[in-house]
């Protein structure tokens, strides 16, 4: 059996492999990963082995940031120090979940309930990973230059767009990145106290916004920071909604 580690704590990752293969010698820790942006890449190239052993917090952020741009479909056994996220939801979405320091015993346990797992189990690690997302947590993303990845805070962003059917997010410092997913997603995951989807091309930041001007059939035309070249106006059946918004209003009212 084949498992992949993902620890930030160096020496908890060498401690709980000598506790795996004190339990079990057959079973192979084929990697061993301290960061949601290792993880990202070496999930990239590599199939997934057949249980992943995961802390909850790395050292660039939370690994269930993870679940929301890798289709995980294989079972994880989460670990942390942090018993506050001990709650219902990973006994219905994980293998398991074990507290550090972590003991040899309820590890034997967690591994055994996994060989006793039946392979039509479906874990939803995207739900649980939304379950988890802290309110004041920011929510990062992970973009994909090359064979590099660059991690951005959500609230870094300015803005958000389409062009030419690319995704692109535009910083605060005017840095422009593409998107390997689509607006919809965008939508998804940015905070909607914060963001507003003003037309179908466009999710903008409201700190981003410099400028308001009223516009025909009711519309608002923005005027953005960083300055953006394309129109950036707030579409007819959007409107009312946007001015809500502005007010503190939440979008889902409508």
């Amino acid at each position: 059996m084949k498992v992949l580690i993902i620890e930030d704590e160096a020496a908890a990752a060498r401690r709980l492999q000598k506790l795996i293969q004190d339990i079990d010698p057959s079973i192979e820790v084929i990697a061993q990963l301290d960061s949601i942006e290792a993880t990202m890449e070496w999930l990239g190239a590599n199939e997934l082995p057949e249980l992943i052993f995961m802390d909850i917090h790395l050292a660039d952020g939370s690994s269930f940031e993870i679940f929301h741009y890798v289709k995980i479909d294989k079972p994880v056994i989460f670990t942390t120090a942090y018993d506050q996220y001990a709650i219902q939801a990973f006994k219905v979405n994980a293998i398991d979940y074990l507290l550090k320091p972590i003991k040899q015993a309820e590890l034997e346990q967690a591994i055994h309930k996994f060989k006793q797992w039946k392979s039509n189990a479906i874990f939803d690690y995207q739900q649980l990973a939304k379950a988890m997302q802290q309110e004041n947590q920011p929510r990062r993303l992970l973009i994909k230059l090359g064979q590099t990845i660059r991690v951005v805070n959500m609230n870094e962003a300015a803005y958000f767009y389409t062009e030419n059917k690319i995704t692109f997010v535009v910083t605060k410092e005017s840095k422009r990145y593409p998107l390997d997913f689509s607006l919809e997603k965008v939508e998804e995951l940015v905070d909607e106290k914060s963001f507003f989807r003003i037309n179908r091309q466009f999710i903008v930041n409201i700190q981003a916004i410099k400028e308001m001007y009223a516009y025909s059939k009711s519309r608002v035309k923005l005027e953005l920071v960083p300055p953006c070249d394309l129109d950036t106006v707030v579409s007819t059946e959007r409107s009312p909604v946007f001015k809500r918004w502005l007010q503190g209003g939440v979008e889902a009212e409508e």
